[in-house]
């Protein structure tokens, strides 16, 4: 993977560079819960093996290569930064997958068309899960997979959540990652949606296939977390 080794740095070398302020460069630190959803994805590749896969505010695009390299059928890398486009194209080479790049604000629709949709470290502020929230419990609740990675940031609402693996990950390099260092793998409970984030509906069955079987819970799987890519 190409990261920055001090993404302040990288940032302020770029906002120089452009003349004017950019967004923060999330893209260039392979951020916790991405690193664990990543080996996640590797060490059971049948959660996306043959599935069109979804993976939102992709960054650099580590979740989407690990889905890639586990066997699925299409991979979409979302995010809205073009340079996380960018950075997620060049990651792609490096690692000799192919993946579907889009930079459309995705969160106001139902994710048609996919199997699993992925969320590494997508909850790393407030206002960020106040829009994702709703977005991965409307997904989930028609039927799609969603799978999601996060270092405990305090945002998620952990009573529709079921805990799949723990990981103990190195810190990345990004500021929001100094103190963390244990990431886990959740994805939404079939029978509690939170209401706060899920308008009433009805709840559809898991269709069958081999994209939609129940996920089994794993445990706790502790081990250091190396990126699926290629360096």
């Amino acid at each position: 993977m190409v990261t920055a080794q001090d993404a302040i740095v990288l940032w302020a070398r770029l906002e120089a560079e452009a003349g004017h302020v950019l967004p923060p460069p999330y893209w260039a630190s392979a951020w916790s819960g991405g690193q664990g959803l990543a080996r996640y994805i590797l060490d059971h590749p049948d959660t996306v093996a043959g599935c069109r896969v979804l993976d939102v505010a992709s960054g650099s695009g580590l979740v989407a290569i690990a889905a890639a390299i586990a066997g699925a059928a299409k991979v979409t890398a979302n995010d809205i930064d073009p340079y996380a486009i960018a950075a997620i194209n060049t990651n792609a080479h490096a690692n000799d997958v192919e993946l579907i790049l889009s930079s459309n604000d995705l969160l106001d629709g139902d994710a048609d068309g996919v199997d699993v949709v992925l969320a590494g470290d997508a909850l790393y502020h407030p206002a960020v899960a106040a829009r994702m929230l709703p977005f991965l419990a409307r997904v989930s609740a028609s039927g799609t997979r969603v799978l999601v990675g996060d270092p405990d940031r305090g945002h998620l609402a952990h009573d529709w959540l079921e805990r799949l693996a723990t990981y103990e990950v190195p810190t990345s390099g990004a500021p929001e990652d100094a103190q963390l260092h244990r990431t886990s793998v959740l994805t939404p409970r079939r029978d509690k949606v939170d209401d706060r984030c899920l308008p009433a509906r009805t709840v559809d069955a898991v269709r069958p296939g081999c994209c939609r079987a129940a996920l089994q819970t794993s445990g706790r799987a502790r081990s250091g977390v190396r990126g699926p890519a290629r360096s």
